[in-house]
């Protein structure tokens, strides 16, 4: 793998790693690498004007979107043509709940996890709630950070109409087993809306594989700008209709996307998904089949490093790890028994480290944790940390202990 995987040079991209700073926070956002910068930079610079056909700067904010609603396809494994950008993945979510509640009818139900971060929660909660419908909860196991497969279907019934998911807990790194959710989800014709969030950084994504109806991503979580992105089934997105103004467009995705688009960080979304797909120099094909060779050089990377993260942690006196499920993101959540998780991120900080504490909106699992409102230190590893950086943390965290 290291013959393949090039990590100083995939460093050399991203100016903030050259102060010494380690990042462990890359769950809560990546850093940047300057082809990103500077691809948003070219487009502002260049001369925009609102998407037209007629004149050159309309022709470069129109192809802008398309090139980034394809690069988009290709990381979900979805059409491109389904592809919506927004302002965050949250504020997607809720327009997406809002519309589908006008479908509903009291008694109906929607089922939430209480792995899931909040922003594929409250949205759902809030709808069911002014719709008159209930809110079924399945709970994961804190002993293990696993969410079992029987914890979703068995709150899923007839009168069920939205699952929401996670394909990632962003504080646990665990990774639910999808498929059999989703099929009991087919049987009775509800549909299944995920949050890719903190799984697209780190493993690929794949709506038409997943058979899902909905996935959301947040690009600055891989080396991107700030925006969200969502991509769904072409039939179901042509069946809603959305608030908008009178004079928008009324195809998909335009529908979906209010206002203005911004056409420098769709350009800054476009690099990114490029990088990623060239992390494997070898991979070749299509920008979908090298996206998917990529992960498997970032996966194996990753893993490595969690696996030496964890075995440092779990010798340390006094440490509860809380992130244990058998599949996961490269991210630990953990506490020191007898110091406050927000003294211990300080200590790391003083460092040169950051890894920041607190329940990170995923609050329905801190709570279940026993961590309340507080939460624990989250660690998470990306494409571009160090061994030399996970000894760093085990002895910043040693010290604190």
């Amino acid at each position: 793998m290291a013959d393949v995987y090039d990590l100083e040079g995939l460093r050399a991209q991203f100016p903030a790693l050259s102060g010494g700073l380690a990042f462990f926070d890359g769950p809560g956002g990546s850093q940047t690498p300057s082809v990103v910068a500077e691809r948003i930079s070219e487009v502002m610079l260049a001369g925009l004007s609102n998407r037209d056909r007629g004149t050159p700067t309309g022709r470069r904010a129109d192809d802008i979107v398309g090139l980034a609603r394809e690069a988009m396809g290709d990381l979900l494994g979805a059409d491109a043509g389904t592809v919506v950008f927004g302002r965050s993945m949250t504020a997607l979510t809720y327009d997406l709940a809002r519309t589908l509640a006008r479908q509903w009818t009291p008694g109906e139900e929607v089922v939430v996890t209480s792995l899931d971060h909040d922003a594929n929660v409250r949205p759902w909660v809030q709808a069911a709630r002014a719709s008159g419908c209930a809110v079924r909860w399945a709970h994961f196991d804190p002993a293990s950070g696993e969410l079992p497969p029987q914890a979703v279907t068995e709150a899923i019934t007839g009168r069920t109409r939205v699952v929401a998911l996670t394909a990632a807990s962003n504080v646990l790194g665990t990774r639910p087993e999808l498929a059999q959710v989703i099929g009991a989800a087919r049987e009775v014709g509800a549909l299944v809306v995920i949050d890719a969030v903190h799984l697209a950084p780190h493993a690929p994504v794949d709506l038409a594989g997943w058979d899902a109806d909905v996935v959301l991503c947040s690009p600055y979580k891989f080396f991107g700008p700030h925006l969200g992105v969502l991509a769904g089934r072409a039939p179901l997105l042509e069946s809603l209709r959305p608030d908008k103004l009178l004079p928008a467009p009324d195809r998909v995705p335009e529908r979906f996307e209010l206002g203005t688009l911004p056409y420098e960080l769709l350009a800054g979304t476009l690099a990114a998904v490029e990088l990623i797909a060239g992390l494997d120099p070898g991979g070749a094909g299509t920008r979908r089949q090298r996206l998917l060779a990529s992960y498997r050089e970032l996966e194996d990377h990753e893993q490595t490093l969690l696996r030496r993260l964890e075995a440092g942690l779990d010798t340390i006196d006094g440490l509860v790890r809380y992130s244990r499920a058998a599949h996961r993101t490269p991210t630990s959540y953990f506490a020191l028994a007898h110091r406050a998780s927000a003294e211990v991120s300080a200590v790391c900080a003083r460092a040169g480290i950051n890894a920041p504490a607190g329940h990170f909106y995923a609050l329905e699992a801190s709570r279940r944790l026993g961590l309340g409102d507080t939460g624990a230190v989250r660690a998470g590893m990306a494409p571009y940390t160090t061994e030399a950086e996970v000894d760093r943390l085990l002895e910043a965290v040693a010290q604190a202990a």
